[in-house]
């Protein structure tokens, strides 16, 4: 096997088992939050500690490779996963559990940076490649219910430990990969910062802001809003995570094997046109039955962005390019949840949702606007 083989291997392992670590932190907070009777207002701190910990790991991871090199960049803070979960399961103090949240979220921003370079490349195929490390991603986080399920019936922290368990094994992965180290003095080039200057990066980096913006805001409200409107039940409510990560593995792996997809951006503005047109839907329906095969094409729409607008990057991809575009495309995850709370509170919580339509349609003009200058 050769080295670059290998380090595309290790890319895909640690993101599948950062899929179950990172998607695990919403089950795990619940179990928190019953166990030690947290209040509503500290469970969604500790949720935006995470968020707070992932972007302060995507500029951290792309600075500290130049310096002290890939490997002990990830060794570093991809203790957090272990580390961070280890807490949950043995801590009931507030300030501890924010910190174990903050540590959980550099891991995950600094896998995702990672990942992405190890990745895109150590390949002859970057649309592919990029595309099927991302199933991996969604292939654990399918994997949580069920791990989290079994692991609570061995004792209310096991599941704290378990997933514990999955951040030393994704640890111990990097730790055994012949990762880059530091550059030695005088080796090493210039550091190539010209993409800062390139629009097309900026838009892709617009792209992923609203993607992120779009996906966030629907993970984290849709199933509120359809509770509030009567639609859904607390059984089937507990499917849907199941069915948008099942329909965001499926839709991965057909555009990495079966869909021959030519023209990148005239494909993202089409994943554009049908998230808006789906999600649109998804707010008129009031069936369970319809709302859920909305709620699966949506997913299906969705799941090629944010891998085929990062591996547009071309030759710029780096450590340094995947530190400004990931840290700045998760902030839209945080604001357009945000402004959908704050305009739900003022006219209504439909009213709130209607503003997910803007990131969903900008996703569609900004990979229009890329097809044009392409």
């Amino acid at each position: 096997m050769n080295n670059d083989t290998l380090l595309r291997r290790t890319g895909y392992l640690t993101f599948l088992l950062s899929g179950v670590c990172a998607i695990s932190s919403g089950i795990i907070v619940s179990f928190l939050q019953d166990l030690h009777g947290l209040s509503f207002g500290v469970t969604g701190s500790l949720l935006s500690m995470m968020n707070i910990g992932n972007m302060a790991a995507a500029f951290l991871a792309g600075i500290l490779p130049g310096r002290i090199g890939l490997k002990k960049t990830v060794l570093l803070l991809g203790t957090g996963y272990g580390l961070g979960y280890l807490i949950n399961g043995c801590a009931s103090a507030v300030p501890l559990l924010m910190l174990a949240f903050l540590l959980i979220g550099l891991a995950k921003g600094c896998v995702l940076n990672a990942d992405s370079v190890l990745v895109g490349t150590h390949t002859d195929d970057r649309k592919t490649s990029m595309q099927i490390m991302h199933s991996f991603y969604a292939l654990g986080a399918l994997m949580c219910p069920v791990l989290a399920s079994v692991l609570l019936g061995l004792g209310k922290t096991a599941p704290m430990f378990g997933v514990a368990a999955v951040g030393l094994g994704m640890w111990m992965v990097y730790a055994l990969a012949p990762l880059p180290g530091p550059v030695a003095a005088g080796e090493g080039k210039k550091r190539d910062l010209s993409f800062l200057r390139d629009p097309s990066f900026w838009i892709l980096t617009m792209l992923i802001f609203c993607q992120n913006a779009a996906e966030n805001s629907v993970t984290g409200w849709l199933v509120t809003y359809y509770k509030n409107q009567g639609i859904l039940s607390g059984a089937l409510s507990g499917y849907t995570m199941s069915i948008m990560w099942g329909a965001t593995l499926i839709a991965r792996l057909l555009i990495a094997f079966v869909l021959p997809i030519k023209n990148t951006f005239k494909a993202l503005g089409v994943m554009g046109f049908f998230c808006t047109l789906l999600y649109a839907v998804m707010l008129t329906l009031h069936a369970p039955v319809s709302v859920t095969l909305a709620l699966f094409l949506f997913s299906l729409s969705m799941a090629g962005v944010n891998p085929m607008a990062v591996a547009s990057v071309g030759s710029s991809l780096n450590s340094e390019s995947m530190g400004v575009m990931l840290p700045i495309g998760s902030i839209g995850g945080i604001i357009m949840p945000a402004i959908i709370g704050a305009v739900a509170d003022s006219a209504g919580l439909h009213a709130g949702m209607l503003c997910n339509l803007v990131p969903c349609a900008g996703i569609m003009l900004l990979s229009l606007l890329m097809l044009r200058k392409k």
